[in-house]
């Protein structure tokens, strides 16, 4: 993908994973996971929810994210593909 192509909210895979992204910079974009997420502070607590389990429990609500953002550069970017839906969007 090109940046351009990129827009809050849209879904992209990356390396076998779904993100949506939920920030676009200068040269980066700023995306949640969200095909499957670890939830949880400690060992004990820690468990993993699916996409859809996560979505319920409100883990994607935000701003501000209850799960990680992670930092796409342009060297990941060009890794990127549109998600399912957002081809034609």
């Amino acid at each position: 993908m090109q940046h351009s192509e990129f827009k809050i909210g849209g879904i992209f895979g990356c390396d076998g994973r779904l993100w949506r992204c939920t920030d676009i910079g200068t040269r980066t974009i700023v995306a949640i996971r969200i095909d499957r997420v670890e939830v949880g502070g400690s060992p004990a607590l820690r468990r993993t929810l699916s996409g859809v389990e996560a979505e319920a429990e409100g883990w994607f609500s935000g701003p501000h994210y209850a799960v990680v953002e992670s930092v796409f550069d342009e060297n990941d970017i060009e890794g990127c593909a549109p998600g399912p839906g957002e081809e034609d969007a």
